[in-house]
């Protein structure tokens, strides 16, 4: 909700593209981190995920904000490999708790939200500027 008094289509529509950004960063993130291998489950990446929370500023006015980035349960996975040089006393590396083809159609998603949005505010706009032409 906006300070200087209810919401319009360029504040949801904003709102709704920067929670997508947050989303596509996370999203990035994950990518960049599929198939890293470390010594341990501990230190093993694991995907992040954003959390979106509805903000309603009156009935049917309604858009949405990132409440937190959390951390999923998803398990790294343990591949014996003993001569890399990142291996356990067991000869085990673990990769990264990332699944590359959930994050990838997560990644196409999030995109046409981002663009659905950005349409939303191009309509808006010309709307707009077409209504102050047929006002002169």
């Amino acid at each position: 909700m906006s300070s200087s008094g209810p919401m319009n289509i360029f504040d949801i529509a904003g709102r709704a593209m920067s929670a997508q950004l947050v989303r596509l960063n996370a999203t990035a993130s994950n990518m960049a981190n599929a198939g890293n291998v470390t010594g341990s489950a501990a230190e093993a990446y694991r995907a992040i995920k954003p959390v979106f929370q509805s903000v309603t500023d009156s009935p049917g006015v309604s858009t949405v904000k990132v409440a937190n980035v959390v951390t999923t349960s998803a398990q790294p996975t343990r591949r014996h490999d003993p001569n890399h040089p990142l291996a356990d006393a067991n000869g085990d590396v673990w990769e990264s708790a990332v699944d590359s083809n959930a994050e990838m159609v997560d990644m196409i998603e999030t995109a046409r939200m981002y663009q659905n949005n950005v349409q939303v505010l191009n309509t808006a706009k010309s709307l707009m500027l077409e209504t102050i032409r047929i006002g002169k």
